[in-house]
């Protein structure tokens, strides 16, 4: 990487990093403290107030994502950042559940992702994008495992509440980053501004990444409706799951570096079915766990193999992605691919608890692999592009 590609990729993961770390702080303990709100007895609305963010923010990925190929990336991300503090606050100020419904539907609002991603894919070339987007994807992974070990303890100190503060305080940081840490972006260009739905829309390729992401985020929010009791059941309690979880994060970012080597010879097609079939395989081994006696190593085994599987994919879809759309419909194409990853989110959280109310944990683990199994067959025809020679961004 060139240094301008270095600190575009360390930036923008930053903004990333900030953003969804104080998404990832509420959510573990989102549905107990909320209950403690007036209104909070009532379930459906306890569950639309923690999934809404998901629903507002499918439906606003691809607008901002257009602007941002008319009216240029940072000034959409800043909005973005904005609007998600604002919910932010709003949410920390409430004092009833109908009014932390509206600060987490604001929240989603912001709906930056797919520009930061287009923006990423701006200044980085096609040599190392994959490098770079996992870097993303990697400081996502760690406010994950990060906010599973805190949350606990800065809710006993500062509530519910006071993570809301500190949410949109993260934001307002991620502001700072994107005017005075990111480089300058490349303006839109003249005639070359609008962009084209239609065009993402018949691409076949960008259209079984798009199904992929939300295949992936639905099965990733759905299993661990089932993950912690299973650990429970292991004998791991709660307070004590970060330590299945953030190992596994950390070693599996060694995984990567197979992938970058694999890349670099060709093979990220194959990279990319095998980390598909790799979570698969995940699948059947929690749904075997889920059947019987529920063991703590096999469960950190396969959470392992998850968080492998899982990095890869968040590293390569994107950058695939971005390579495959021309550079006047980044945007736009991101849009499409960040809209369909939150209503996977959206989806696998209702779908999730719902198949394990009805039909108990071993039926969603075969609804996951069999997904999976979908999105194996689909993907397995893509073809990926090749790189566009350019020259290095200036450093």
């Amino acid at each position: 990487m060139t240094p301008t590609e270095r600190r575009a990729s360390a930036s923008l993961a930053g903004i990333f990093a900030l953003r969804m770390l104080g998404l990832f702080l509420v959510l573990p303990v989102f549905a107990l403290e909320a209950r403690r709100y007036p209104g909070g007895e009532d379930p459906v609305m306890l569950g639309l107030a923690m999934g809404i963010y998901g629903l507002t923010q499918g439906l606003l990925q691809l607008p901002f994502g257009m602007a941002s190929d008319r009216f240029g990336r940072k000034r959409v991300i800043v909005l973005g950042l904005v609007v998600f503090a604002l919910g932010s606050f709003w949410a920390a100020a409430a004092n009833d559940l109908s009014s932390l419904l509206v600060g987490r539907s604001l929240q989603g609002a912001g709906a930056v992702s797919a520009a930061v991603t287009a923006l990423l894919a701006d200044l980085t070339r096609d040599e190392v994008r994959t490098k770079a987007m996992a870097l993303v994807g990697g400081s996502i992974g760690l406010m994950f495992a990060l906010s599973l070990v805190v949350s606990p303890l800065l809710t006993a100190w500062i509530g519910l509440s006071g993570l809301f503060w500190l949410t949109g305080v993260l934001a307002l940081l991620g502001v700072g980053v994107v005017i005075w840490g990111a480089p300058a972006a490349p303006e839109p260009e003249l005639g070359q501004h609008r962009g084209r739905l239609r065009d993402v829309l018949v691409n076949a390729d960008l259209m079984r990444l798009n199904v992929g992401v939300f295949v992936l985020h639905a099965v990733q929010l759905a299993m661990w409706v089932a993950v912690p009791a299973l650990l429970v059941q292991a004998g791991l309690q709660t307070a004590q799951h970060w330590q299945v979880y953030l190992p596994a994060v950390l070693v599996s970012f060694l995984f990567l570096g197979v992938v970058f080597s694999l890349e670099r010879r060709g093979h990220l097609k194959q990279v990319f079915l095998l980390s598909i079939a790799l979570i698969l395989v995940v699948e059947g081994g929690l749904f075997w766990q889920s059947m019987g006696t529920t063991h703590l190593g096999a469960m950190a085994a396969l959470l392992l193999l998850f968080f492998c599987g899982f990095n890869a994919l968040e590293a390569t879809q994107p950058s695939l992605a971005s390579r495959m759309a021309p550079r006047a419909l980044r945007g736009t194409a991101m849009g499409v691919y960040n809209t369909l990853q939150s209503f996977g989110f959206f989806v696998g959280g209702l779908m999730g608890g719902w198949l394990v109310k009805s039909w108990g944990t071993p039926a969603l683990f075969l609804c996951c692999a069999a997904a999976l199994l979908g999105w194996l067959l689909v993907a397995w025809p893509m073809q990926t592009p090749g790189r566009v020679a350019v020259a290095a961004p200036p450093a």
